[in-house]
């Protein structure tokens, strides 16, 4: 892939997970405005972190890691790739098929382990009723994640990251008729959950269908191609598991804290709208771009999507990381105040917001980072970097609850975030030129840097003139819109003057190749 298709494929995927997240933001503010922080609230963002936390686990944390390398080079070299496709789909459908089984019976434990402060209240009952219907839905899931990677290896990233809109829209209007009918909201969200798994996994199928692989699900069969990619597999599940005992540990440390679920969840919605748009682009299309130069021998070539996957991503979310940090009050304020969600929780959830957005860059550069060993078909590495990150991420989290209560939960993602990106950089040394910075990468991050806090200056300074504004009913969006605009026009001038971008780059990196 030409650094000029490298960067429209970012566009392209970027701007569809700008969709999603968009609309899936809509989808927060709504159950914030239907449900605020309470009982329902927490038992359902429960009950739903967990099939998406196994999906994470099991296909896109594990599975895809070892399975979209393998399938790249099968393309690449027309190795009977749809047969590979093939077997793998039906050995992800059997284990997630058992997985989901055994999840269901064993609800109430995997509750108790997810947020051990529920027990003894409404919460526990209600998110183990929750979390038995939501559950279904990382089987659908899964296969959409397989489905989206192989997409994505064949360069078709349109359908696979439109895909997660439809759930987005799903769950709304799920909402929108619980409101309007007097359905419980609860059970309403539940349900929709596995719905809209059924909507993304036939858009996929379809969609890959077009491209050449109609996969049918058949009696699963161990291939020496499926042992190899179990091989590979296997400590990417490890690493998958660690990264997802992060999120465990986190709502452990929220759960024993009444509000602090829905506060850790809402922030984290915000935070992940320029996260998604930045950092899942690139990690779908650097892992098979950097994939197929290595089958070709070409280490000139994927040095330069690194470098410019590195620069594209420290551009957009540096200067959303100040962003967060300096305007968190208004912003949550503004996009959450209302219905449930009163004043006693704007601030708390403010706070969670500045502390995850001081980590948006280091979980954007370990998607760009994660691909060169993935690439490289070794994910023993990246484990045994997670498992020190989740030891930071533990100790941090229960060592200093007692101290600083559920915002140690957040501070403990935020340092462990940094704490695996700086592992990632160093332990990528062994790949030597091919994941060095070159000399406009290293010319352009200081100035990337101090672009972002020129803008975060301003930022600070337009508040106060905006602070009667941001308060008023009637007026508080158009003021955090003149915040926010008035942010970026300032970050772009600046970026323009101090040469943190050129707008020759701009124009050969979005210009159409006839």
């Amino acid at each position: 892939m030409k650094p000029i298709r490298l960067i429209r494929g970012f566009l392209t995927v970027g701007s569809w997970t700008l969709a999603s997240r968009v609309v899936g933001f809509v989808r927060d503010v709504m159950i914030a405005a239907f449900l605020g922080t309470g009982v329902v609230a927490e038992a359902y963002l429960v009950a739903f972190t967990l099939p998406n936390m196994f999906r994470r686990f099991f296909a896109e944390g594990a599975f895809n890691t070892a399975f979209v390398p393998i399938f790249s080079k099968k393309l690449e070299a027309d190795d009977d790739p749809r047969r590979f496709a093939e077997d793998a789909f039906a050995g992800l459908f059997s284990v997630v098929l058992i997985l989901s089984v055994i999840a269901t019976i064993a609800m109430p434990w995997l509750v108790l382990a997810m947020a051990a402060g529920f027990v003894g209240d409404e919460r526990f009952a209600l998110a183990v009723i929750y979390g038995r219907i939501c559950f279904p839905y990382i089987l659908f899931m899964s296969l959409t994640a397989l489905l989206s990677g192989l997409l994505n290896a064949g360069g078709r990233f349109t359908a696979a990251a439109a895909a997660p809109v439809l759930m987005n829209v799903v769950l709304i209007a799920a909402m929108l008729l619980a409101d309007r009918f007097g359905w419980d909201m609860g059970l309403a969200m539940a349900w929709s959950t596995p719905i809209a798994g059924v909507a993304q996994l036939a858009t996929v199928w379809f969609a890959a269908r077009r491209m050449g692989f109609p996969l049918r699900l058949r009696l699963p069969r161990m291939t020496p191609d499926l042992r190899r990619l179990l091989v590979i597999a296997g400590p990417a599940v490890l690493a998958g598991g660690v990264v997802q005992v992060n999120l465990l540990v986190g709502r452990q440390v929220a759960s024993f804290y009444e509000g602090a679920i829905g506060w850790l969840t809402y922030a984290d919605r915000l935070y992940q709208l320029p996260l998604g748009v930045v950092a899942i682009a690139i990690g779908v299309v650097l892992l098979p771009d950097i994939s197929r130069r290595l089958k070709a021998g070409d280490d000139e070539g994927g040095r330069a999507a690194y470098n410019r996957a590195t620069e594209f991503a420290l551009l957009l979310t540096v200067p959303c990381a100040v962003a967060l940090v300096v305007a968190a009050y208004p912003l949550i304020s503004v996009l959450f105040g209302r219905g449930a969600f009163d004043a006693s929780d704007i601030g708390p959830t403010a706070l969670v917001l500045a502390i995850y957005g001081a980590g948006l860059p280091a979980f954007t550069l370990q998607k760009v980072q994660q691909p060169l060993f993935f690439a490289r078909e070794d994910t023993r590495t990246p484990f045994r970097y997670a498992v020190w990150s989740m030891v930071v991420n533990a100790v941090i989290a229960f060592g200093l609850s007692p101290f600083l209560g559920f915002a140690a939960a957040a501070l403990g993602t935020t340092v462990a975030g940094w704490t695996m990106a700086a592992q990632l950089w160093w332990g990528s040394r062994a790949f030597g030129p091919a994941a060095q910075f070159d000399a406009r990468l290293r010319r352009r991050l200081p100035r990337i840097v101090v672009a972002s806090l020129v803008m975060g200056a301003g930022v600070w300074g337009l508040m106060h003139p905006l602070g009667p504004a941001l308060e008023t009913e009637g007026a508080r969006y158009g003021a955090l819109a003149i915040l926010v605009f008035g942010g970026m026009a300032l970050y772009a001038a600046a970026a323009l003057v101090l040469g943190a971008v050129s707008p020759a780059d701009l124009r050969s990196q979005l210009k159409r190749r006839r």
